[in-house]
């Protein structure tokens, strides 16, 4: 066989499992590039492997996107350690999305095994059996990981999902609102205990600490009120940011950025902020 139809065979049997596989991956590490390199990785062992003997490419495919993200979590924790100001994964504009930016917050917290065995069983519906050959653990084992895991982020799932039109509609007022400066406007649309996280990665400006409680909040957008009055933002589209309403823009710097906004009982509660370069690039 040659290389060239060796090639084709593989990519014919992957290319329909990439969209799951990178959700597994991005699931895993937050991070869009480094998932998109994960499932690059697993396609070179695909190609690789003895394909004829796989019974199920998808499970196998699965399994080693999982693996090499267990392994990249590694490194990828101990850089976090070092990250300038709040983390927050990589935007994905998604509407449909089932894992919350609040949800992919608290995985944060779980073990790398834990944020697997929740992420394979909880998410993607995953055995317990077909779940321990992944992560080479007994199947009791992987049980107790998903419980634990399950407690850890039960307080993080959405009690309610906005309506699509909604969420859009709040997401749209609370651009115009924060562009114009309409502080009396924005202040009823937050909560009391409502929290601010700005992620600039060191590269944009950005506060260094999660913002929290209403008249804290509210001082930053009244700062933020003076930068808009001379340099306008420009609202490039309102929808759902992680699961979450919000909208891309461009900023008065000229440099992309994305608001997600977190609702209960219709106020803003969180306000997450992506502005670092490094995690807009696929937004281009």
């Amino acid at each position: 066989m040659t290389t060239g139809a060796s090639f084709e065979d593989a990519a014919a049997d992957f290319e329909p499992l990439r969209p799951m596989l990178v959700r597994v991956a991005y699931r895993m590490l937050g991070s869009v590039a480094d998932a998109e390199d994960m499932v690059q990785d697993a396609f070179i062992r695909w190609m690789r492997a003895d394909r004829a003997e796989v019974r199920e490419p998808a499970a196998f495919l699965r399994r080693t996107v999982t693996r090499l993200c267990l392994d990249k979590l590694k490194t990828v924790r101990r850089q976090r350690e070092t990250y300038v100001g709040p983390w927050l994964p990589d935007p994905v504009l998604d509407e449909e999305e089932d894992v919350t930016l609040p949800l992919m917050l608290a995985l944060e917290r779980l073990s790398p095994l834990e944020r697997a065995a929740f992420l394979l069983h909880d998410v993607f519906g995953q055995g317990f059996e077909e779940i321990a050959e992944t992560i080479q653990r007994d199947p009791a084992t992987c049980r107790q990981l998903a419980k634990r895991a399950r407690a850890h982020v039960r307080e993080a799932r959405p009690r309610f999902q906005v309506e699509k039109q909604r969420g859009s509609e709040l997401a749209e007022a609370f651009f115009t609102a924060s562009r114009n400066g309409d502080l009396k406007v924005l202040g009823a649309m937050l909560a009391a205990d409502v929290s601010y996280y700005a992620d600039g990665g060191g590269k944009r400006p950005a506060s260094i600490e999660p913002i929290l409680g209403f008249d804290a909040v509210m001082r930053v957008h009244e700062f933020l009120a003076g930068l808009f009055l001379g340099n306008r933002s420009k609202l490039i589209r309102a929808g759902f940011v992680n699961g979450l309403p919000g909208f891309l823009s461009i900023e008065a710097d000229g440099e992309l950025s994305t608001t997600a906004l977190e609702i209960e009982d219709g106020k803003i509660v969180a306000i997450y902020v992506v502005g670092n370069p490094d995690k807009l690039q696929h937004l281009h």
